[in-house]
């Protein structure tokens, strides 16, 4: 099969990191095109991973096999309308990285017959640990299924999703998901600071204590809850301090975070649409 160009519409962090996935991975630089405003990113890219550069997306839509919106969605609807002709001559896959797009709002703007891929990926992708779910309409065929699939894993997991409002879903739980993170990291290193740990030590303990139970959780398999209950012995300190979260809600106080979330993605969705 004959290695497709790529063309990044859009080089900034989310952009940059899945070109620099990409080449990590093996995909030649020479078939990379990436499009920007900022002719100062566009140097910076050139000169670190020598992939094409313009500042003209037509012309880097126009040699294109595979078109990836790697832009804010409210610069979608503007330059899907600037590439529209292009994409229905050419007929290459397309995929969006911009959130909350709807896949009918990308064929309105495209053309009706458009392959598209809606991806959500979350922050962490830009140094390789990403998170990303991922929607194809009916008309991506296998082959443009895997290709899509290679492309988001070369920063991070991947999942398919069969229901598009789903989407709404994983940007509450993975898009907006390691801020809930930070937050209860932050929590926690405050709390130690307050019982007398100097602020590195608190910080350092509580990050190390993160990423080891997230790596347990990964490389062990096991339901999350068996993995709680082999760390909470009868009578002992964590028995107590998980009983305080219990009382206090935890589970409860998360679902409610997690719906806010997902409401307020399906609003701007809708607003985008309207756009």
């Amino acid at each position: 099969m004959t290695t497709p160009i790529i063309a990044m519409i859009g080089a900034g962090n989310m952009g940059s990191s899945l070109i620099s996935g990409l080449i990590n991975n093996g995909h030649p630089s020479d078939k990379i095109w990436a499009s920007d405003t900022s002719e100062e990113k566009l140097q910076s890219l050139q000169h670190s991973l020598q992939v094409h550069t313009t500042v003209n997306n037509t012309e880097a839509a126009q040699v294109a096999d595979i078109i990836v919106f790697a832009i804010k969605p409210q610069l979608f609807a503007p330059i899907a309308l600037e590439l529209a002709s292009i994409i229905q001559t050419r007929d290459p896959l397309v995929i969006s990285i911009a959130a909350g797009i709807r896949e009918s709002s990308i064929r309105h703007w495209l053309g009706p017959h458009t392959k598209i891929v809606r991806a959500m990926p979350n922050t962490p992708a830009l140094i390789g640990c990403g998170a990303t779910a991922l929607y194809a309409n009916a008309y991506v065929t296998n082959e443009l299924y895997n290709m899509a699939e290679s492309i988001l894993r070369t920063v991070g997991v991947v999942v398919w999703l069969t229901d598009e409002k789903l989407m709404d879903t994983v940007t509450a739980l993975s898009g907006s998901g390691p801020a809930y993170f930070f937050l209860v990291m932050e929590a926690l290193q405050q709390a130690a600071e307050q019982y007398g740990l100097p602020i590195e030590t608190a910080r350092l303990l509580t990050l190390q204590t993160a990423l080891g139970a997230a790596r347990m959780a990964i490389e062990s398999g096991k339901p999350l809850a068996e993995l709680r209950h082999n760390v909470t012995s009868p009578g002992g300190t964590t028995e107590k301090a998980v009983s305080v979260l219990e009382e206090n809600n935890i589970r409860t106080l998360f679902t409610n975070a997690l719906q806010a979330a997902k409401l307020r993605s399906e609003e701007l969705a809708e607003l985008m649409g309207k756009a």
